[in-house]
């Protein structure tokens, strides 16, 4: 939903935003750090990285939710056709991979029959696939080629907020911050 009147984004946009941004790259340094680990430490430190996935899920899917109950503001009229396709794309990758991952990584969890340990306060089940060792290796796989879309996506993304505040100075960045300078329409 659009309408005219707000040049930032609502403020329980912007905590979701930045808490989801934070723990997605948290999580994919907790994944990368486990990659030379080996045995019960490598399980160990994974447990973490499904948990925060599955955290990650619930809070996109919050996002989401709140998304289409409130307004989002235009893009700046200053923006090239070629940046607005870019922005939305951007957007929709970002909402993909956020419910994507966390689901692939359960998936894939499930069908070498691990539960996810949500930080020692419940359990999350398999899901009822049965198991298929080499189809949930595939997934993996596929989840970690996509993590580290992920993170091209987070610096693409971070290099439009700055090229937008710093060099076309409208100011891009206030638009997702609730403080500072006035983001242009």
């Amino acid at each position: 939903m659009q309408i005219e009147n707000p040049k930032r984004y609502s403020l329980g946009a912007m905590i979701f935003h930045w808490l989801i941004a934070v723990l997605v790259i948290v999580n994919w340094r907790i994944a990368e750090s486990a990659e030379h680990l080996e045995g019960a430490a490598k399980g160990a430190v994974f447990a973490n990285h499904k948990a925060l996935g599955m955290l990650i899920l619930a809070l996109t899917l919050g996002r989401l939710a709140w998304r289409f109950a409130h307004p989002l503001p235009k893009l700046p009229n200053n923006y090239a056709p070629w940046e607005r396709i870019l922005a939305r794309t951007t957007h929709v990758l970002f909402y993909l991979l956020l419910v994507g991952l966390p689901l692939g990584g359960w998936l894939a969890s499930s069908l070498v029959e691990r539960p996810i340990d949500f930080f020692g306060l419940f359990t999350i089940p398999v899901l009822p696939v049965g198991m298929n060792t080499d189809l949930g290796g595939t997934i993996f796989d596929f989840h970690k080629t996509a993590g580290t879309i992920m993170i091209y996506l987070i610096a693409l993304h971070i290099l439009g907020a700055l090229k937008h505040t710093f060099v076309d100075k409208d100011l891009g960045i206030f638009r997702m911050l609730p403080f500072g300078g006035k983001a242009r329409q």
